[in-house]
């Protein structure tokens, strides 16, 4: 992955956890709900205002069309001309409300008489309404008149119209009203712009007073993460001032009731490990007197052990091979505490890797064995003792546990040396990786009484860290490879329990898990 990738891939990451905040989240539910109520209302009030302005003005229109047009028939002979029927239709649009009218007759079905022709004539009246307002309804105790005013809106040429009609008498003409709605369109333009107004302020009252709300709220939260954090980080006095009785007081209550209870179990078992490495660190040094003087009981009795009785001989060189072992891990042991109690220290020296694994290979005579790939000329700061047990350690379980030839590859990466052991055998189990530095772990919990103490990749993985580096573990094509990565340059000096994994010592002996 690029540069430009891994930037970009951040940047959306901290995008999306920005959005995912509960301060947005709690601002978008408060615009949503002001939005939805806001143009809900708006809504409502520009429809109920819509409705009663055009009706007010369609209704104001046909009356005054009504009034004028009974006013003004009466004069109208019978089958008047076009003339007269143009007369009409300007006496009734007169009245002063701004409509124009048409006048047909049945009469002169050639002559339709319009106060504007230039503007409207009978094409303009929808079909719909003409065959309605020329169709009569049955004369009844509840509709003592055939004919009716009928209106219907239209638009013309773009235009809003309410167009009215009526037949005056059965045989008389049929006319016909066109008013403008122009003003009242105007005005609901505006209506609904001061509505659109009103809901984007709703909107931005809305986000302030969720601002506002979510400050209150998250603040606490905000301060209860902060010292979740500092207690993560082993502040563990860390503790939240209580205010009010509310659910956030009860909840700042717990938390500290939880870190003081956290606080006491961590002094306890604080309390009860410095005992336990105590009680490690004497007890190893309790046993290295007599196991000084038992190893050189042991070395005169292994010297004798040929001219022993043939019966004797076993059990001696079973008591030699175990005395050594036990006085291994009681070194081990001791080492243990010194990493634990953060009092291991480097005796750093300039040294070339290459020398240095040719000579952990020669002192133990793996040369037969052991093929090098290490070119001279790689020079780096490290302890040579410590160096020299990571390399018999990893080395050495390869040679018992994967099988010859075991390949030593070095490297240098940038600022750091890099070594890679792999060897020729089937390779470490999935299930076993993750746990192969562990101190005690071994793969074969039946191999209780194996020749290893199982922390011999413990000690080699503490010697690494000491030196700032690491040490992974994995399979490669054929068998298990160990790559160990150290920087050229000396580390600080680790911190008291900085490095917890074990001691030095002669670890070739020990593979934890392989």
């Amino acid at each position: 992955m690029t540069d430009h990738q891994t930037t970009a891939r951040r940047f959306q990451t901290g995008r999306w956890r920005r959005l995912r905040s509960l301060r947005v989240r709690l601002i978008a539910v408060f615009a949503a709900v002001a939005l939805l109520a806001a143009v809900s209302a708006s809504g409502i009030a520009y429809w109920l205002n819509r409705d009663a302005v055009l009706k007010r003005a369609q209704d104001t229109a046909l009356n005054d069309f009504r009034v004028s047009l009974t006013r003004n028939v009466s004069e109208l002979p019978l089958n008047a001309s076009c003339p007269e029927l143009a007369a009409l239709a300007s006496s009734v649009a007169s009245s002063g409300l701004s409509y124009d009218v048409v006048v047909v007759d049945q009469a002169h079905p050639e002559c339709s008489a319009s106060s504007d022709p230039a503007h409207f004539t009978l094409a303009d009246v929808p079909t719909a309404l003409q065959s309605t307002v020329a169709r009569p309804r049955e004369v009844t105790e509840n509709n003592p008149y055939p004919y009716h005013l009928y209106w219907q809106r239209q638009n013309l040429e773009g235009r809003p119209f309410v167009i009215g009609g009526t037949k005056v008498v059965p045989d008389g003409p049929t006319a016909y009203m066109f008013k403008s709605l122009e003003n009242e369109r105007a005005d609901l333009n505006t209506l609904g712009w001061s509505l659109a107004i009103a809901t984007l302020l709703a909107l931005i009252g809305s986000a302030l007073l969720a601002q506002a709300a979510s400050a209150t709220v998250l603040r606490p939260v905000k301060r209860l993460g902060d010292a979740a954090r500092r207690l993560g980080e082993g502040h563990l006095d860390t503790r939240l001032e209580v205010e009010g009785s509310d659910e956030l007081a009860d909840l700042a209550r717990t938390f500290n009731r939880a870190a003081e209870s956290l606080h006491e179990q961590v002094e306890e078992l604080s309390a009860r490990e410095a005992q336990s490495r105590r009680f490690v660190a004497d007890m190893s040094h309790e046993l290295r007197t007599p196991l000084t003087a038992m190893t050189a009981v042991t070395d005169i009795l292994e010297d004798e052990a040929e001219s022993l009785d043939p019966m004797i001989e076993p059990a001696v060189r079973l008591v030699v091979s175990e005395t050594r072992r036990l006085s291994d891990l009681v070194e081990n042991l001791m080492e243990v505490t010194r990493f634990d109690a953060g009092t291991a220290k480097l005796v750093a020296d300039e040294v070339d890797v290459a020398d240095l694994i040719m000579s952990c290979i020669d002192g133990r005579a793996w040369y037969d064995a052991v093929e090098l790939d290490a070119p001279r000329g790689i020079l780096a700061v490290v302890d040579p003792r410590r160096l020299d047990v990571v390399f018999a350690n990893l080395i050495g379980n390869a040679l018992k546990h994967g099988g010859s030839p075991v390949r030593v590859k070095v490297r240098q990466d940038g600022e750091s040396v890099v070594v890679e052991v792999s060897d020729s055998g089937p390779g470490i189990p999935e299930d076993v990786l993750p746990h192969v530095f562990d101190r005690f772990y071994k793969a074969d919990r039946g191999r209780a009484r194996s020749e290893g103490s199982g922390l011999g990749l413990s000690i080699a993985m503490a010697n690494a860290r000491i030196h700032g580096g690491t040490i992974t573990a994995a399979n490669g094509e054929v068998g298990a490879v160990f790559t160990l990565t150290l920087p050229l340059a000396p580390p600080p000096p680790p911190s008291a329990g900085e490095a917890e994994g074990g001691p030095a010592g002669d670890a070739a002996e020990d593979k934890d898990a392989t």
